[in-house]
């Protein structure tokens, strides 16, 4: 194309008046259409070429600054202009985005790439004060636990029992509380707890007995109530060999007027003694004894203590009668007047005995007042007794255990290992 005007081609336009007509251009001007060709089209925002200007014009419209991607060592080893153009840029103009520390995460090993980066002093802080905290929070709940543990293993032994009025359970614990008062304060002189001081050592004052003359009388007849009388009468009064087993059949008799339902009659019990004693001898000794003690049979015996402790215990029919045997032999032995907690021990002695292993619950511990380390020199001793419980002369208690009423308890071996 020249520079030159090309020739405008008129059309005539004819009119209705004169018949004269209008030249009027039919084409543009080929310089027009140059002029559109030479000029750049006009940009238009929103008209995106590819993904590249997507997010460029999106940034300058939201004028927001472009996201950084994490630098990984590779990279930045081979562009380290970037890396200058980037540490430049954060110091001219610092921003919250300039402060943070973005560290590239390999995705196959796991680890972090950015090893010379450092966390910011806020960050750890923040850590330490979370662990801390976790750590407190984590203290207390064990506390708590173990607490609820130690409460969970102290059962309730009278839930069984709530709709039984025989069973008192509103008053048993109050009861079992003075029982325990009671025995501690056996050995006090109180008018209306036990009267009598009674020891281990009473058998010096009698002149014409001995431990081994009570142990034959109390193996004829092991009576838990009867014993407890023998033994606070003989505290206080002299008495002599002759009148000895006199002193045993009247406190039979004081006990079963006691506890028994049928009583015997005074004619059995002389009948029993070989007719030694005269009905008016069995007579006065009860006026004796009973004048002496003041009355008081109330006291409580290791009977008493066992029926509850084994209900704590939950013990089953071969443990029970175990630690009746163990027990029985014990009150046959002058030594075991020193010991309070014969019941106790001598569960303790039985689970022992058929288990092959100590074994003594919170929920004993709790109703017993004993721990296991209280119970073990009084158990060995009953580990001795059952050795020898079958030899010698006293054996009535091993006699009796030896039947089939009693589940031959008897021929249980000892407990051994807790010697």
């Amino acid at each position: 194309f020249s520079n030159e005007k090309p020739p405008q081609i008129t059309k005539k336009m004819g009119t209705s008046a004169g018949g004269g007509g209008k030249i009027m251009p039919t084409r543009r001007a080929l310089s027009a259409i140059n002029k559109n060709i030479t000029e750049p089209p006009p940009s238009y925002p929103y008209a995106l070429n590819n993904k590249r200007s997507l997010s460029s014009e999106r940034n300058v419209i939201c004028n927001k600054p472009p996201l950084r991607r994490p630098v990984t060592r590779k990279f930045a080893d081979n562009k380290p202009q970037i890396q200058e153009e980037e540490t430049k840029k954060s110091n001219s103009a610092p921003s919250e985005e300039a402060e943070r520390v973005d560290i590239g995460v390999d995705n196959n090993s796991g680890k972090d790439r950015g090893d010379d980066c450092i966390e910011p002093m806020f960050i750890q802080h923040t850590e330490t004060m979370i662990e801390e905290t976790y750590q407190m929070e984590n203290e207390e709940e064990i506390k708590v636990e173990d607490a609820d543990k130690e409460a969970e293993q102290v059962v309730y032994i009278d839930a069984c029992d709530e709709k039984n009025s025989l069973a008192v359970v509103e008053y048993i614990d109050d009861i079992y509380d003075f029982h325990k008062k009671s025995e501690v304060s056996r050995n006090r002189r109180n008018r209306w707890l036990s009267c009598i001081k009674l020891s281990c050592n009473y058998m010096d004052s009698q002149q014409d007995l001995n431990e081994r003359m009570r142990g034959i009388l109390i193996d004829w007849k092991p009576f838990y109530l009867t014993i407890n009388v023998i033994d606070r009468f003989l505290a206080v009064h002299q008495i002599v060999r002759k009148k000895l087993q006199l002193v045993g059949v009247t406190a039979l008799l004081l006990a079963c007027k006691y506890e028994e339902v049928s009583v015997p009659v005074v004619d059995d019990l002389i009948l029993i003694s070989d007719k030694a004693y005269t009905r008016r001898e069995v007579l006065d000794m009860e006026k004796l004894i009973a004048n002496t003690l003041q009355f008081n049979f109330s006291l409580p015996t290791p009977y008493v203590f066992m029926k509850r402790f084994l209900k704590a215990s939950q013990s089953d029919k071969k443990v029970e009668v175990l630690s009746f045997f163990i027990i029985e032999l014990c009150l046959v032995e002058y030594e075991m007047l020193d010991f309070c907690k014969l019941a106790a021990s001598a569960i303790y002695t039985a689970q022992c005995t058929l288990k092959g292993f100590q074994e003594w619950g919170k929920t004993c511990e709790f109703h017993t007042g004993y721990k296991e380390e209280q119970l073990l020199a009084c158990a060995r001793k009953m580990v001795g007794f059952h050795h020898k419980a079958g030899t010698g002369k006293l054996t009535g208690v091993h006699r009796k255990y030896n039947t089939s009423k009693f589940s031959y308890a008897a021929r249980t071996k000892p407990a051994g290992f807790l010697l």
